[in-house]
């Protein structure tokens, strides 16, 4: 049955907020579509149904208290980082196209692909930015902040989206644009601490 432009363009919203999403963390949006997914809320792609299932909601209910209780660790955030980089992108891609529904799979994978996994690469390397300029000008001291905004995000981010998928992603936009232009002030704070005086 075909779905209407308002569905299609909820659906690719929905799809790339989540994606976003896994930049702050790889698991918790997963985590929370997985539960929609069991719970009723949230209609799966057929060939992604197994999210909605017990063992995924176990299983990656797991992964995000180990993921959650390890960014904790200075020294380990920074690691997790680098390694969440590619993954972000891979997880961002299937997450999207688990919740991407209505279009023909040629345009479904592309609007994964660039729209889901981009973003999610996006925000994932705007995050590792921000932690290591943390590290860098409080020794980690201040990445106990970043790594609970980032939470935070992880959260509200992917309950928002399924609620209201373009605030979803709007908020997204407005986050990515806050830690830019801290990126930018640290970054000019730097070279004046350096610059000969």
């Amino acid at each position: 049955m075909p779905i209407s432009n308002l569905d299609l363009a909820l659906s690719v919203a929905l799809g790339i907020a989540l994606a976003a999403t896994t930049g702050f963390r790889l698991f918790l949006p997963l985590l929370i579509a997985s539960a929609a997914a069991y719970t009723g809320h949230l209609p799966l792609d057929e060939n992604f149904a197994w999210l909605g299932t017990p063992v995924a909601l176990t299983m990656l209910g797991v992964a995000a208290l180990i993921e959650v209780v390890t960014y904790y660790v200075p020294g380990i955030d920074n690691l997790l980082d680098a390694l969440a980089m590619p993954t972000a992108f891979i997880v961002g891609t299937v997450l999207s196209a688990a919740v991407i529904t209505g279009l023909p799979p040629i345009v479904k994978w592309t609007a994964a692909v660039v729209a889901g996994g981009g973003t999610a690469g996006l925000t994932k390397g705007v995050t590792a930015m921000v932690r290591a300029k943390s590290t860098l000008f409080t020794g980690g001291v201040g990445n106990h902040v970043v790594v609970t905004a980032e939470l935070g995000s992880a959260i509200l981010v992917p309950l928002l989206a399924l609620a209201a998928p373009f605030v979803a992603l709007a908020l997204v936009i407005l986050l990515l644009w806050v830690a830019f232009r801290m990126l930018r002030r640290l970054r000019r704070g730097a070279y004046q601490a350096t610059a000969p005086h």
